[in-house]
């Protein structure tokens, strides 16, 4: 591969849904499948309330599906938690997977998923992870060349933030939790990009001011102690992609507080960063949370959180 800096540009740009049974929403993820792209995210009252429920939206031609509950965190008659930050997953065409976190904060939830056969018009019954196993946090998965699918994952505790990873067999067995050093760093949701065949990259949101990195030239199997880059962080989610030709993008809030900017930044070798397109950019607001995934046809696509009213969908071309 031989990645070179591509020009971006826009060619739709709008909302999932412009009505919807929930004031709030947030988290968004993508995925495609055969059928076209989903998107998924959490909505409800507001966020952690009993009530928000994992939602479901397929963009078929250029028009987005009505929202369709997927999932909730209801336990019995008398008991419902909040469910958090889907992430949406599909191995080597097989079922598709949407994992989610159950519970009352980020401290005390628990990881979930449900499977799909037929690219996510229906699902399975909830399926609860191993414990100490929690899943994607935030970001997508991706799968290894080994076949293992490899989880970007992160811990929140009343005192500290920490990075993991997580791995499991293609058939979602054998689940393994990975080490990473996070010195002295508080961070969370990573997210991977991949390089040669053994090399990857976590990028990761942190409440240090800057977004925190770490690398693998095993696989995952191991990694770097972490460290700061030179990219600026607001303390809010970031997502990031490794395009078919080995190019790396990052959407991020490329702020220091605040989330009323959104970019979408290049790189060739994940150190050296440069400013492509800017999604957002108002006096106040919040543009967060994004997901970017690349489709087989070569565009990426783009969902993010818009003011916690709607989920905003854009799609580029290369």
């Amino acid at each position: 591969m031989n990645p070179t800096t591509p020009t971006v540009k826009i060619i739709s740009s709008g909302f999932i849904y412009e009505s919807a049974p929930f004031p709030s929403c947030h988290a968004s993820t993508l995925v495609e499948t055969n059928s076209g792209i989903l998107a998924s995210w959490f909505g409800g009252t507001h966020e952690n309330h009993p009530d928000v429920s994992i939602y479901t939206s397929k963009l078929d031609n250029s028009s987005w599906s009505a929202p369709v509950m997927v999932a909730n965190g209801k336990e019995s008659t008398e008991t419902q938690y909040a469910t958090w930050n889907p992430v949406l997953f599909q191995a080597n065409q097989k079922e598709l997977v949407l994992f989610y976190k159950v519970g009352p904060t980020p401290q005390k939830w628990w990881g979930a998923y449900k499977t799909s056969q037929d690219e996510g018009q229906t699902w399975s019954e909830e399926i609860t992870l191993p414990d100490g196993i929690l899943g994607p946090i935030k970001n997508k998965a991706i799968q290894l060349s080994n076949g293992k699918i490899l989880y970007p994952s992160s811990l929140e505790t009343e005192d500290r933030w920490t990075v993991h990873l997580e791995t499991s067999d293609a058939d979602l067995g054998n689940w393994e939790k990975i080490a990473v050093d996070n010195q002295e760093f508080n961070a969370i949701q990573p997210t991977v990009l991949t390089y040669s065949t053994n090399n990857l990259q976590i990028l990761c949101r942190t409440q240090d001011g800057k977004i925190s990195t770490s690398w693998s030239a095993d696989t995952g199997k191991t990694w770097s102690p972490m460290q700061a880059t030179n990219l600026i962080n607001n303390n809010s989610g970031i997502d990031a992609v490794t395009l078919q030709n080995g190019y790396q993008l990052l959407i991020c809030n490329p702020i220091p507080k605040d989330r009323n900017k959104l970019s979408l930044l290049g790189s060739i070798d994940g150190v050296n960063w440069e400013e492509l397109v800017v999604l957002e950019d108002q006096k106040k607001g919040e543009f967060s949370y994004p997901a970017i995934i690349q489709a087989k046809n070569g565009n990426l696509h783009i969902t993010y959180t818009y003011n916690r009213e709607k989920i905003k969908h854009v799609e580029l071309s290369l």
